[in-house]
């Protein structure tokens, strides 16, 4: 058999595909970026074209104009001020200024506050607003260890929107047949949240509400012990890494390391930040959002009647340093940086029309069921990672 006949098909078979794809055929417009050893497979790519869109997207707005500390307070100017009372004048307008082109730059003041009186709570915007900006002030002052001095504003979010982007309630649909065989688990249909797969549609329930172990990593050959998790839990766990993927526009290699995926001493430092921030987001629902239900009318909820919740895309917006790291904190230093009145209303009284107070701030040293649980510092002021994890 002469060998070069196949050969030759072979060779002819590649330039009709050349001619026909012509000579400008390119690669693909992608980055890759080394982030480990070499040979461990450690690297991040980024689409060139939806990196572009990316960064226009994510433009920091300008202050409205920098404001003067001194003077009256905001307080004793204004009724009804039960935040950012302590505020000079001049800062409690430029941040109403600010707040306003973040969230509702089309319908201006009258969003979130009665045109005839500025002062009432007839609108239940304004109720949500004044716990949302608590809830900004409790991330910058409680979860450095997530947000770093970038700290985080209302614009972190909602980007000019009344409602975020990137929020999510319970889903629904499509509603299983009656019976036995009609249970699916939350499976078997295209989940919103874990790379439009058929993977669980309701995981982010289970880690960013729901305190739920997301160690599903056996160290043993059967599964017992320390990790009895099964399949099951296995595809929850993996819908939500791959919603944090999607989420921050980041591999898995971004936090973990391929040769080890569950080894807390060979894993990037990035591991410890996203291990913070499941837990901050967890807070953030439980101790902020879910409490607003009362507040919020039917349309501003989910199709369960839940209200709309927070999770990592929600500020990071595909990129893995929200606003590309850019910090607006330094405007509003002293509107957001620091906790001030930390007193919680009950919203289930909540009739507009009435103000709404706060109750009084809790005794200094207290905190949530669910604030941050950080292992001893060091003398160095380190965190101890195994002690924090723990998992």
């Amino acid at each position: 058999m002469n060998l070069w006949l196949p050969m030759a098909a072979g060779a002819g078979a590649l330039l009709a595909v050349a001619s026909f794809v012509g000579t400008d055929w390119d690669l693909p417009p992608v980055d890759t970026e080394q982030i480990g050893y070499r040979g461990t497979g450690m690297y991040n790519s980024r689409d060139r074209e939806t990196e572009a869109a990316l960064q226009a997207a994510n433009v920091v707005p300008p202050a409205p104009w920098e404001a003067d500390p001194e003077g009256d307070r905001a307080g004793d100017i204004y009724e009804n001020v039960q935040v950012l009372g302590h505020l000079s004048d001049d800062q409690f307008n430029q941040f109403m200024a600010a707040i306003t082109e973040w969230i509702a730059p089309e319908e201006g003041c009258t969003y979130c506050h009665n045109a005839e009186n500025f002062a009432t709570d007839d609108v239940y915007q304004k109720v949500v607003s004044r716990r949302m900006i608590q809830m900004t002030q409790a991330i910058n002052e409680d979860w450095t260890p997530h947000v770093q001095q970038v700290g985080v504003t209302c614009y972190t979010c909602h980007r000019g929107q009344a409602i975020p982007a990137n929020v999510w309630s319970r889903d629904t649909l499509p509603e299983p047949q009656p019976g036995m065989a009609g249970y699916r688990a939350g499976q078997n249909v295209v989940a919103k949240f874990g790379g439009n797969s058929s993977l669980p549609q309701n995981a982010l329930e289970d880690y960013l509400l729901n305190d739920t172990n997301i160690r599903v990593h056996s160290t043993t050959a059967l599964p017992t012990g320390t990790n009895p998790n099964g399949t099951k839990e296995t595809e929850n766990t993996w819908s939500l890494m791959m919603h944090m993927s999607e989420s921050l526009g980041a591999n898995c290699t971004t936090c973990h390391n391929s040769r080890a995926f569950n080894d807390w001493d060979q894993s990037p430092p990035q591991r410890v930040t996203a291990w913070h921030g499941i837990r901050m987001s967890r807070a953030i629902n439980n101790d902020y959002i879910v409490g607003l239900t009362p507040v919020f009318p039917d349309s501003r909820k989910g199709p369960a009647g839940d209200v709309y919740k927070v999770s990592c895309a929600t500020c990071h917006n595909g990129v893995q340093k929200p606003l590309y790291g850019v910090s607006m904190i330094e405007d509003y230093v002293d509107a957001l940086s620091k906790k001030t009145q930390t007193g919680v209303p009950d919203y289930g009284t909540y009739v507009p029309g009435e103000t709404l107070k706060l109750e009084p701030a809790p005794e200094p040293g207290t905190t949530s069921s669910l604030a941050p649980a950080l292992a001893p510092a060091s003398a160095t002021g380190e965190r101890n990672v195994a002690a924090v994890v723990g998992q």
